[in-house]
């Protein structure tokens, strides 16, 4: 440890030990005060960029960044929502270097400046998301084998069940009952892991985000949000969405769903899932099938404060049979990511106790797709 960390006193010096943290970490880092001037820079950023901290802090740092930059658009969120903010999946472009892909966090320190960090990871979207793919292929390859080989058996075993209930004795029909709806859940289990083996492309078209989520608001407080505070929050001046309406509304369906029934949980009756909307400039992914980096700064965040997300299962949610629930079959989160990586789009979330934000990112569609 350098001896600068200690008093003269032999206690530690706070200071220094943060200074000492932020040089010798991994992870690039910056801090860009409330001018837009780079103030500071670590090792592992200048040895990102491949220039000193003179270099980089020449002028504003902001004014150097190009126009669209999803670093000034986690710099923007940060101050905006006064939290800790982070984007998985986005471009970097900066200082004239070949853009690369890597997940950003941008953490305000109170006096208006803001500290930037950023970690490189390989593949569209990283070593994680690497993992939930090859996940995805083989439920693939399951749900295909699972529909060809189950489900006409099932419908026999059902067939013949029901023959059973109709002529069985009054103390034996209930037997007869449960193998028909034992049958009937096996089915739907079947239906679910089926979803993953269609490989079509998502039949997208501009669509309003927000007809989409009305639809979804209206079967969830009919349904699993009953007695919770379902509330909106919508930008309307959002453009079009690119996308499938029906997938959409499965999607949001899916993940209000989830929020619901966490929020329910809290046993309380204080329950809220928040539905927000907003316009994220400077956000590009690319999708799981592959395709070209494209804009998707439409933000969807679903949002309980239920219990949160256990941390052993944080890096694996969306990989199939990961699940929360006591009876999940834990395809859902799964099918979700798959939907919307078709739609060229990425999800993510972050969870604490008392607060769980799923965030859905959607590209907007553009002059060409309304006249298409």
């Amino acid at each position: 440890m350098n001896s600068r960390t200690r008093t003269a006193k032999g206690s530690f010096d706070t200071a220094a030990l943060k200074s000492a943290a932020f040089d010798l970490s991994p992870e690039p880092a910056m801090v860009v005060s409330a001018d837009g001037a780079l103030v500071a820079v670590n090792e592992a950023a200048e040895a990102l960029f491949g220039q000193g901290l003179a270099l980089l802090a020449k002028g504003r740092f902001r004014a150097a960044l190009p126009p669209g930059s999803a670093l000034v658009s986690l710099l923007n969120r940060a101050i905006e929502e006064e939290a800790p903010v982070r984007e998985r999946g986005v471009v970097i472009s900066l200082f004239g270097l070949t853009p690369f892909e890597a997940d950003g966090a941008a953490v305000p320190l109170g006096d208006g400046s803001v500290l930037l960090s950023v970690h490189v990871k390989g593949g569209a979207f990283g070593f994680e998301r690497g993992n939930e793919a090859a996940g995805l292929r083989s439920i693939v390859g399951l749900g295909r084998m699972l529909a060809h080989e189950i489900k006409n058996p099932l419908a026999g075993i059902r067939g013949a069940a029901q023959l059973l209930k109709s002529g069985a004795k009054a103390e034996d029909a209930p037997l007869a009952q449960l193998i028909v709806d034992e049958t009937d859940r096996v089915r739907r289990l079947v239906d679910r892991m089926e979803a993953f083996s269609d490989d079509a492309l998502p039949d997208c078209r501009p669509i309003n985000i927000h007809q989409v989520l009305d639809r979804v608001r209206a079967l969830a407080i009919n349904g699993v949000a009953d007695g919770l505070s379902l509330r909106e929050f919508y930008d309307p001046s959002l453009p079009p969405a690119l996308g499938d309406e029906d997938q959409l509304i499965q999607v949001f369906l899916n993940l209000v769903k989830n929020a619901a029934e966490a929020a329910h949980s809290r046993g309380d009756g204080r329950g809220e899932v928040t539905i927000h909307t907003a316009f994220r400039h400077g956000v590009k992914v690319r999708a799981a099938t592959g395709q070209a980096l494209r804009g998707a700064p439409l933000e969807i965040r679903i949002t309980d404060n239920g219990p949160g997300v256990p941390d052993h299962m944080r890096e694996s949610l969306f990989q199939p049979f990961v699940t929360t629930k006591a009876n999940g079959a834990g395809l859902g989160l799964a099918l979700v990511s798959k939907l919307i990586g078709a739609h060229g789009g990425l999800i993510d979330f972050e969870s604490e106790p008392g607060r769980t934000c799923f965030r859905v990112l959607l590209p907007i569609a553009s002059n060409e797709d309304a006249e298409a």
